[in-house]
């Protein structure tokens, strides 16, 4: 649909030369280090470094380069030239720092010194590694054991996360949230239900086989740009693409493929979506419901006739329960209420339900716009009654893909991060290492962050991540945030959350996935996993950006040894010297998952771990797939007023979760800003306002806080009426920590009940 177009001052199409010129843009604010080519050519390739930047798969059979847009810049950010050192701290106090964009504390450049927090100065200063080890163990080992809390961003490798999910048992606890839980943890618990797994079920390979894409609040232009190029071969080989999204993302209408030289040269075109459907926030539940309704009148008109049924019968019955009760919804539910709840017609949704009908193999593309919401675990179910309809979950080029962000979310749960005690093999842990583990569950995000406004969370170890502008209800967390009694944050660079110190307060500095990590027995290779379940070594070749920078690893060894008690069995200085015996450690306690794990590390594409519903082995309770018959039309909490708005939180194409690289969203046509709100022009004119005008989004969440972020200035943009976007993590002040999937606890950023102040 390459005319839709949501801004005319919007660049386009995805990729060509405009991803060029934003990676040479984002190249002169940061003057890498002269190794930025060596680097980009080494990216996702085996015996190269894994991207930092999100999860996409790498192939087996790869391109000259393997990176896209915001691999490069992730890469160029690393490799900048800038130092934030001690001396930084003699211009500045942390309250001054407050004042500053996100996207200038990124700026400031890589840290370099271990610091410690002066409250008589309000500065950092420098400490050792030492000091700052021995302090952080005398302030954790006398506190209640559940008023810790180790969290993970998906950045740190495999062998450090399990090493740091040990570290928190062995202290005491499953305090274990990560990242997941504020994007993707609604895909954990709602494909957990249905299919047994808690992540997609397909490999590289069904890309390659697949007659339609089916996208689902996913943005591959802007957050998973090497997805561009296998759409475009599946365009090539006549495969159909159809995507239901509120926001029209310009990588979904149309790409250039910046590796094409004829491409390049012609500035030719692939346009991606056959069907694009702008469905209103929150009314996936109700377009997909209409798309099973078209596949179950087809197959009601293929009985009538006699030919071939449109539904897998056989694979129905033999792997599935609930179809009956399922279909009952389905015949019951009128259009007049599926057109309604999902801003769709009935017109559209039987063009999109054709294309799945004839279509023999199908994967059901994912992302945020799905799991960000109240009934983001029904949004997901509903997704997967969709495939099972057709038997497309278990078979080639076909099934489910959630698309994560960060490079290592997956896999950090692999092996261990998590909070519930059923995910994790307590009894080899206890056999392993001769402790015996915490059996009640820890916090998830939510519990964190009401435990922390509450008063009981004490202390809070952050292995990577900005959570304090990450999360929502940000005001109450800041303050929060600094009450405790102890805050440790491992980073690369400066961020919001290091502007909140608590009584005391640590930044470890900690090497980049790009730079080398000699230790004992050599420069140490670390591990991730991809969203298709491959693991993939990955190996730093550049000078650390400062000596007294440790990796992930060390510093959580280094934090181990001064915390917990001497246990013969926790071995945490070998461990440090060779990170292969901790990858054997790995393979010991999940050996059907790391079956051969050193040796296999650097396969060209990763290996596969595996997934029983790959197989079509279901894990459920039931030990089928399961039909969900939903209870609710839309994914909301709320009812629609006069008034009120459903506001999605977007990110723009300069950014990577927190992290803000610059001012461009060229896909939507806004350069030099982020203070802005999108609506669409009968929006803006019903509301009596103007384009350009300044307004305030306040929070219509009914609890009785006040929760604004003024000074926005209103676009107009091609959005359905009623739904409106600005820009993430800004918008986390208007987000309340109750809103969130009532599942997994997911944060709903994806319809937030807003007014508009003039």
């Amino acid at each position: 649909m390459a005319d839709q177009i949501p801004n005319p001052k919007a660049e386009r199409p995805a990729g060509g030369w405009g991803s060029l010129k934003s990676i040479a843009r984002i190249y002169g604010d940061t003057s890498p280090t002269p190794a930025m080519l060596e680097e980009l050519a080494r990216q996702n390739k085996p015996k190269g470094f894994m991207c930092v930047s999100c999860a996409w798969p790498k192939p087996k059979n790869y391109h000259p380069f393997e990176f896209c847009e915001n691999g490069a810049k992730a890469t160029l950010s690393d490799l900048t030239s800038a130092r934030c050192t001690p001396d930084f701290w003699n211009d500045h106090t942390v309250a001054e720092l407050r004042d500053w964009k996100d996207h200038d504390l990124e700026h400031t450049g890589r840290l370099t010194h271990p610091l410690r927090y002066d409250a008589g100065a309000d500065r950092y200063v420098e400490t050792t590694w030492d000091e700052a080890f021995t302090a952080i163990g005398k302030v954790l080992k006398p506190l209640l054991r559940e008023s810790v809390v180790f969290y993970s961003s998906g950045h740190a490798g495999l062998e450090a996360s399990y090493l740091y999910a040990l570290l928190a048992r062995a202290y005491g606890n499953n305090n274990l949230p990560q990242s997941s839980n504020m994007c993707h943890e609604t895909t954990s618990v709602a494909l957990n239900q249905v299919i047994g797994s808690p992540v997609g079920t397909i490999v590289w390979e069904d890309l390659e086989k697949a007659d339609a894409f089916f996208f689902f609040g996913q943005n591959p232009g802007t957050n998973s740009p090497r997805f561009l190029h296998p759409l475009q071969e599946a365009k090539k080989r006549g495969a159909k693409i159809v995507t239901f999204n509120p926001v029209i993302e310009q990588g979904l209408v149309s790409f250039v493929n910046p590796q094409s030289p004829v491409d390049m040269l012609t500035g030719r075109e692939t346009a991606i979506s056959d069907e694009y459907c702008q469905v209103q926030a929150g009314g996936d539940i109700a377009a997909i419901l209409g798309l099973c309704k078209v596949v179950v009148e087809a197959d009601d008109g293929a009985v009538a006739e006699g030919s071939a049924r449109v539904l897998d019968i056989a694979f129905i019955e033999e792997h599935t329960t609930g179809f009956d009760t399922f279909v009952s919804a389905v015949r019951e539910t009128a259009w007049a209420d599926i057109e309604r709840e999902s801003g769709l017609t009935e017109a559209q949704i039987r063009r999109a339900g054709d294309i799945y009908v004839q279509a023999e193999r199908v994967i059901g593309v994912y992302g945020m716009g799905l799991t960000q919401h109240s009934q983001g675990s029904l949004n997901i179910q509903m997704l997967v009654n969709l495939l099972l309809l057709r038997g497309n979950i278990g078979r080639e080029g076909a099934g489910c893909c959630p698309v994560r962000g960060h490079s290592n979310v997956q896999g950090q749960r692999t092996v261990g991060i998590a909070e519930k005690t059923k995910l994790i093999p307590m009894d080899k842990l206890k056999a392993l290492f001769d402790f015996d583990p915490p059996t009640e569950d820890g916090m998830t995000i939510v519990d964190a962050v009401k435990g922390l406004m509450a008063g009981k969370v004490k202390a809070f170890i952050s292995l990577g991540g900005n959570l304090v502008r990450a999360v929502p209800d940000q005001k109450e967390m800041e303050a929060a945030w600094a009450a405790q009694d102890l805050t440790v944050m491992v980073s690369t660079k400066l961020n919001r959350s290091h502007l909140f110190p608590a009584k005391q307060a640590f930044i470890l500095p900690c090497l980049s996935r790009l730079e080398r990590d000699d230790q004992e027995t050599g420069n140490q290779s670390v591990t991730t996993e991809d969203s298709f379940s491959h693991i993939s070594g990955s190996i730093g070749k550049r000078p650390p950006a400062s000596k007294h920078l440790k990796s992930e690893l060390a510093i959580v060894a280094g934090l181990a040894k001064a915390v917990l008690e001497p246990n013969p069995r926790l071995t945490w200085d070998a461990w440090t010297g060779d990170y292969s015996l901790v990858r054997d450690l790995i393979e010991r306690t999940y050996p059907k998952d790391f079956k051969d794990y050193n040796a296999r590390m650097f396969e060209p594409g990763g290996f596969y771990r595996g997934n029983n519903a790959h197989e079509r082995i279901w894990n459920t309770e039931q030990k089928k797939a399961v039909f969900t018959r939903p209870h609710r039309l839309n994914a909301l909490s709320f009812e629609d007023a006069d008034g009120r708005y459903r506001l999605v939180t977007m990110r723009s194409n300069d950014q990577f979760n927190t992290t803000i690289y610059g001012y461009s969203d060229r896909f939507r046509g806004i350069e030099g800003t982020r203070d802005i709100v999108l609506m669409s022009e009968g929006d803006i004119a019903a509301a009596g306002l103007r384009e350009g005008q300044k307004v305030a989004l306040v929070s219509d969440f009914g609890d009785g806080k006040r929760r604004s972020l003024p000074g926005l200035e209103v676009r107009a943009h091609k959005l359905p009426r009623g739904t409106i976007a600005a820009y993430y993590p800004e918008c986390n002040v208007l987000n309340a920590i109750d809103h969130h999937d009532a599942l997994s606890k997911t944060p709903a950023s994806k319809a937030i009940p807003v007014r508009i102040e003039a």
